[in-house]
């Protein structure tokens, strides 16, 4: 358990370095909001692309793989969903946190799945964090596009991490090899994408921001770190898959969800102040539930 708390831990210190440049050492808002455009125009999109182009996503065994992402991911989605009605809660907030029980945490993913099953685990993982960005960047932005008076399919089409996405799906699937100078720019670029996204997050998190929304909130974190590892248990039964898959698969559903939901939240004129505290209190219960399903996976 504390192994894993170790790999959450710095996440957690950019988020409060992010809240100390807001709150105590001057930094402006206007600072932040330039800082999340920079993410969501070229940082998140580079970071996308290349873990995206470096994922084989060929053979049958992707196919099974597609299948388990897209069954995970349609819990989460119709999960979250069911919250708005049973709830009857308000209409942008729900748009906003709808998004956090099925994103998941990239960084986290890749470096538990080294942790725990080397280059091959990593390369399973790889393979469903490929498959889900897609997905779940669709479904979050036509939610959010929905309910702020835009035309979702607009913004779908010109939303920079979808079509960083598709690209980078495009670019695996041709076979062709990045040039290396190319691929360690987006290297670095993915680097900052993480850390600049955290530092938005703590500058954004207001404890007023869970105002009214506190029943919302609880139903998304429980979805995502609890049904969705529950869900995944069955779908690997179902799917016959192997026992590292399903390890892999547990642990994928377990993950807190990312920092780029509160990026696009806050892009896309949703509830970015409420989707970075949602965010910050997801990633520090599951240092608690984490362990628990990385234990459970292996058992």
């Amino acid at each position: 358990m504390f192994d894993t708390f170790l790999l959450i831990l710095p996440d957690f210190l950019l988020i409060a370095l992010g809240a100390l440049l807001r709150h105590k050492l001057g930094f402006q808002g206007e600072f932040f909001s330039y800082a999340e455009k920079l993410v969501y125009y070229v940082l998140f999109p580079a970071l996308l692309f290349y873990s995206i182009s470096q994922t084989s996503l060929q053979g049958d065994e992707t196919l099974l793989l597609l299948a388990a992402v897209v069954c995970l991911t349609a819990v989460g989605f119709v999960a979250a969903l069911l919250a708005k009605p049973i709830l009857k809660c308000d209409g942008l907030q729900h748009a906003s946190l709808q998004q956090c029980a099925f994103r998941f945490n990239t960084y986290l993913a890749l470096s538990l799945a080294s942790a725990l099953a080397g280059p091959t685990g990593v390369a399973i993982m790889a393979v469903f964090v490929g498959l889900s960005v897609p997905i779940v960047n669709v479904l979050a932005v036509h939610a959010l596009a929905r309910n702020s008076n835009r035309n979702p399919y607009k913004e779908i089409l010109a939303n920079p991490l979808i079509i960083a996405t598709v690209l980078g799906l495009l670019f695996s699937l041709s076979g062709l090899s990045m040039p290396t100078p190319v691929n360690t720019a987006l290297s670095r670029l993915g680097a900052c994408a993480l850390a600049i996204g955290l530092l938005c997050v703590g500058a954004t998190i207001s404890i007023k921001a869970l105002h009214g929304a506190q029943r919302l909130v609880g139903w998304i974190i429980a979805v995502k770190l609890l049904i969705l590892p529950i869900s995944a248990v069955f779908i690997s039964k179902l799917l016959a898959l192997s026992a590292l898959e399903t390890q892999m698969l547990i642990l994928f559903a377990a993950l807190p969800t990312a920092s780029s939901a509160h990026v696009l939240a806050a892009r896309m004129g949703g509830k970015g102040d409420l989707v970075a505290t949602t965010m910050s209190l997801g990633t520090l219960l599951a240092a608690i539930t984490l362990p628990l399903w990385i234990q459970f996976s292996l058992s």
